[in-house]
């Protein structure tokens, strides 16, 4: 959430900001002056009231102490009182008004990020490696994983349907040996806290890191219950410090988890329908950062090169691209995208997002931090990045790392995990 404080001063850089994001800022603003000067106004004369009724009501004790008679004065303090307290009222009702607004507001690009219209003025910041060369007609991970056995499609649609998977055997290995590695590399190097997380939030978390209220129908709710799937594990582990207050001496703050998470991905009909890339559960390692905000943009760029690392040491060709202002999240101010090549599709694919919300989550989770010397707290400033996408990365094994007799090598980093150097054909 932006701060109140900030909109109100900055209107027209707010305005126009948003215009760079490709939004229309008298949608998400255009009644922002006047519930804010009605609220201010509202707070204002219930203050006034109620020094008033106060004056008064010690008149009242006076005259009383005095023997004198105080029955009007008495009607008028009540009068006062049932006016504060229709101004309170009044003024609590626009509170929330302003509230539920501000919460629609995403946040502010850096001045740093470009401005664009669409995904297309992604700028490109680096690549990593060379993509694989191939003997042979390189094909998708769909047809591999199906070819040995260890990716089942068809049977995890007769369980649960359409964007769902099934591993089997050294598919299903693969997929632990990726999370074990990716864990062991952020804990032992990267100098991260792995925590196992709850896979299920309150509505206090999914509003903490502003998946609600705008993206309740990209999330799965349980019935009866106030209790969502989480869609990453962003959502706990930033939440692990809500309505607390953290030292300096904290910061930075590095945290990582890995979970399964559930998306509806309610806006995504007709993408992606073939193979893994776009499922309603997938397993993710997440780096999370609660960062002091003059160093935040330093711990963003670590944040992303630990991301990195991973693709590095599986020796997996990649590369980074700065979202322009359009393509950004609703809560990030600056973002990079890592994308990994996949040779069976040819093209290049998102692995990982590393974020900068600045304090936008923390405002709303109430996350903040007490500077040295200072008696006043100040909000964190929180990051986040997939550290990595763990199926993504699977399925880029498969592609980059495909033979010619059908077979899968597996990367150096991995087969200490894996107890194997290639995936072959399954018995079935």
């Amino acid at each position: 959430m932006l701060d109140l404080g900030f909109v109100r001063e900055h209107l027209p850089e707010v305005e126009e900001r948003l215009r760079q994001r490709g939004m229309n800022p008298e949608e998400l603003l255009g009644g922002f002056r006047d519930l804010d000067a009605r609220r201010r106004q509202a707070i204002h004369a219930a203050e006034t009231v109620k020094a008033e009724r106060n004056k008064k009501s010690e008149e009242v004790g006076r005259r009383k102490r005095a023997g004198e008679d105080a029955a009007a004065l008495m009607e008028e303090t009540k009068s006062l009182r049932e006016e504060g307290e229709r101004q309170e009222k009044l003024a609590t009702q626009l509170e929330e008004e302003l509230h539920a607004l501000m919460s629609q507001i995403p946040n502010l690009p850096h001045a740093s990020v470009p401005v664009g219209r669409s995904e297309h003025d992604n700028v490109e910041v680096r690549r990593w490696g060379t993509p694989a060369t191939f003997s042979f007609e390189p094909i998708p991970h769909w047809e591999i994983g199906e070819q040995l056995g260890v990716l089942d499609l068809d049977r995890a649609a007769k369980l649960s349907g359409a964007r769902f998977a099934v591993y089997w055997d050294l598919g299903a290995k693969l997929e632990r040996a990726l999370a074990n590695f990716m864990l062991d590399l952020h804990t032992a190097e990267h100098g991260y806290t792995e925590v196992l997380p709850p896979y299920m939030v309150n509505s206090a978390s999914m509003y903490g890191t502003g998946q609600l209220p705008k993206f309740a129908g990209d999330s799965f709710k349980l019935q009866d219950h106030d209790l969502w799937l989480v869609p990453t594990a962003e959502v706990p582990l930033t939440n692990l410090y809500r309505s607390e207050t953290l030292e300096e001496n904290q910061l930075p703050l590095s945290v990582t988890a890995y979970t399964p998470c559930f998306r509806s991905e309610a806006g995504s009909y007709g993408k992606d329908v073939r193979g893994i890339i776009r499922q309603h559960q997938f397993q993710k390692v997440e780096l999370v950062k609660f960062s002091h905000p003059e160093r935040s943009y330093e711990d963003h760029e670590k944040l992303t090169r630990d991301a990195e690392t991973v693709l590095q040491r599986l020796g997996l060709h990649y590369r980074v691209v700065t979202l322009c202002t359009a393509d950004l999240g609703f809560g990030s101010a600056k973002t990079y995208d890592i994308e990994v090549w996949l040779p069976g599709q040819q093209l290049f694919r998102e692995i990982s997002s590393c974020s900068n919300f600045e304090s936008f989550q923390a405002r709303r989770a109430n996350i903040r931090f007490h500077p040295a010397g200072k008696k006043k707290s100040e909000f964190v400033h929180t990051l986040n990045g997939s550290g990595l996408a763990v199926g993504r990365t699977w399925l880029a094994i498969l592609e980059n790392y495909q033979q010619e007799d059908g077979s899968v090598l597996i990367p150096e980093a991995l087969r200490s995990y894996m107890g194997v150097d290639r995936i072959t054909s399954r018995k079935k």
